[in-house]
């Protein structure tokens, strides 16, 4: 028998909310903090979207300017059925960032001096995609999670009571999508692989025909095991980054 669909509202919210009250947050069984590590912070925000593919991209006259073998030309072919009900945003980055550039990934960056992960996430929101959310709607908060690159990540979960009206950073982020979460529970998800560097399991996460890696991918994965689907205690440091992302 499948599960009934997954309809945006409080009903939702409520469960997401509690799913993660009850996980007991890791604060990095690593002991990230004596590594020198950098703190940044992610934001996996949660809105409604419409159905197949629900997107905001830079203008036709920037997409002209791409060389023919870029490969986000196919970006919106490879996310024409992603979306429709309750979703998350997910960016494209642009090829100019100094780090992580062309990359999918979740809103957010490093965290000012002084600054705590929640409003690090709600400053890099405003900053990539124009949203502005207050601290009221902030779901919770997973564990930290540490790179390869040298960053402790701290995904924020936050509500976005509705559709949100997104306004990409031109010189950020190539284009916005909004991912339904029956994306996060496909049966080929998440995918496990053994390479050659590493003895630890790295993880992939297919999101329409494209697949994205960890750290991203590692961070909602654990948001699908604990807030989606309530199991507690869930943990993901231990899945590791493809070689491309060490840098």
């Amino acid at each position: 028998m499948t599960s009934a669909p997954l309809l945006y509202g409080s009903a939702l919210r409520d469960r997401l909310m509690a799913n993660i009250a009850r996980h007991d947050r890791d604060h990095g069984r690593l002991a990230v903090d004596d590594e020198g590590r950098r703190r940044a912070a992610v934001a996996i925000v949660l809105v409604d979207s419409a159905p197949g593919a629900d997107h905001v991209e830079q203008p036709p006259s920037v997409v002209a300017q791409l060389e023919p073998d870029d490969r986000r030309h196919g970006d919106a072919a490879n996310m024409a059925q992603v979306s429709g009900g309750p979703a998350f945003l997910l960016i494209r980055r642009t090829a100019r960032m100094s780090s992580h550039a062309g990359q999918w990934g979740l809103p957010g960056g490093g965290l000012d001096p002084g600054e705590s992960a929640i409003d690090a996430a709600r400053r890099e929101l405003h900053e990539e995609l124009g949203v502005d959310l207050g601290a009221d709607g902030v779901l919770g908060v997973l564990d930290d999670y540490p790179t390869r690159s040298g960053y402790v990540i701290t995904p924020v979960v936050m509500w976005g009571g509705g559709r949100l009206e997104l306004r990409p950073e031109p010189a950020e982020v190539w284009a916005a999508y909004r991912i339904g979460l029956d994306q996060l529970t496909r049966e080929d998800s998440p995918r496990f692989l053994r390479i050659p560097e590493t003895d630890r399991p790295v993880v992939q996460l297919p999101l329409g025909d494209v697949v994205v890696h960890a750290p991203t991918g590692a961070v909602l994965f654990q948001f699908r095991t604990v807030a989606l689907e309530g199991r507690a205690g869930e943990r993901v440091d231990h899945l590791d980054q493809p070689v491309f992302a060490w840098r």
